[in-house]
């Protein structure tokens, strides 16, 4: 008898919090995205490049546009490695 109340009792709690989570999980879809900072203030990228002349890499946090124009190392642009996020 005390068991079948325990196991009741850990349904209805795993109950309520998937449901919790679930509801949670839709209000987040439901809410519009942001909208993108105006035209030359600073945004964060996550974009990797690697020279290839020397094989120096460097990641870039922050720019002013979503695709900036690629560092300068060794007199030659570098080359763009990570995806776009």
């Amino acid at each position: 008898m005390f068991g079948t109340i325990v196991w009741v009792i850990f349904a209805v709690l795993l109950g309520l919090f998937i449901f919790r989570v679930g509801f949670m999980m839709l209000r987040s879809l439901g809410t519009p995205l942001p909208e993108p900072p105006p035209a030359g203030e600073m945004r964060k990228v996550k974009i990797q490049y690697r020279c290839s002349i020397c094989g120096t890499e460097v990641r870039m946090t922050l720019a002013t546009d979503e695709l900036p124009d690629p560092p300068r190392h060794c007199q030659e642009d570098m080359e763009l490695v990570a995806p776009i996020e």
